[in-house]
């Protein structure tokens, strides 16, 4: 029997590291580990999702869709997530280098 690395598999299943497939799965799953991030956090801080949305200014429905990664949300809506949650938030951005741009 051939054994398989997690790259091997995760390239065959998933698309190769720097294809559009690969880099969706990645960003999705990133969404989905934010979610579970938010409402482990939640639950720890002893809060309904009706609470933490009257907290920020949005209904339970809002919550339960940004926890379960089932629609776009503004970061605006996740800072204020975020500081209801009394979380340290750091964000990193990493652009990739770029040709010069010549203009004439």
């Amino acid at each position: 029997m051939k054994t398989h690395t997690l790259d091997e598999v995760q390239d065959k299943l998933i698309g190769k590291k720097g294809t559009p497939e690969r880099d969706r799965f990645e960003y999705e799953l990133k969404l989905e580990m934010i979610g579970h991030a938010i409402k482990q956090t939640r639950k720890e801080r002893k809060l309904t999702q009706a609470e933490l949305g009257s907290l920020i200014g949005v209904k339970k429905a809002q919550i339960s869709r940004i926890e379960n990664n089932t629609s776009n949300v503004t970061i605006d809506t996740l800072m204020r997530v975020f500081s209801a949650l009394h979380a340290k938030v750091k964000l990193q951005v990493e652009l990739p280098p770029y040709a010069s741009i010549n203009i004439s």
